[in-house]
């Protein structure tokens, strides 16, 4: 039997396009059919453990998604499941979200994304914002299969030292728009 030997720059496009395909969890549906590009001042490839690694102002975009970040490391497993962290001071993400003229940003300085169990996490200063409504915490996750979010404060946070001051999470939830109500019915007038 004759071995397979991919090339390295399509084995990085497999990777991408098994990254994307996977869809982050806040992801338009459109941008999984978009290419995916990436833009970094170094590449490393290790075709053998299906890893690459992008350093230096990195820029990733598809579609309406982009992440920003110092380095970022794509890893294919063998059942194809991509997943991806990206380190940064902040790394940042923004994507609009699926059926909705709205989009989400998040900053952190780890942010990670399992493709298999579809879980997005943010550790250390992590912060998503939608719109002017925004949570803040040490460490965020959000479970894209059940609609799940976590937020910890440093005190619960697993990446905290055990001597780091207490912080609390932080939310901010704008009021929702009232529906306009209807104007009263004309009265009749008297004959």
């Amino acid at each position: 039997m004759k071995p397979i030997h991919h090339h390295p720059l399509r084995l990085t496009a497999a990777i991408l396009l098994a990254y994307a395909a996977s869809g982050s969890p806040w992801a338009e549906r459109a941008d999984r059919e978009k290419p995916a590009d990436i833009e970094a001042d170094r590449m490393s490839l290790d075709d053998l453990r299906k890893e690459s690694i992008f350093e230096g102002n990195v820029v990733l975009t598809q579609g309406t998604m982009v992440l920003k970040a110092d380095k970022i490391t794509l890893k294919q497993d063998a059942e194809g499941f991509s997943n991806g962290v990206a380190l940064g001071k902040p790394a940042y993400f923004r994507q609009k979200r699926e059926g909705v003229e709205e989009f989400i940003e998040g900053f952190a300085d780890r942010v990670e994304y399992d493709g298999k169990s579809q879980k997005l996490r943010l550790f250390t200063k992590a912060r998503v914002k939608r719109n002017n409504d925004e949570v803040q915490g040490d460490y965020i996750s959000y479970n894209a299969v059940t609609e799940f979010y976590e937020v910890l404060g440093t005190k619960g946070s697993a990446t905290a030292p055990s001597d780091a001051p207490s912080s609390r999470v932080r939310a901010t939830i704008q009021p929702k728009p009232q529906a306009a109500k209807p104007a009263p019915a004309p009265t009749p007038a008297p004959r």
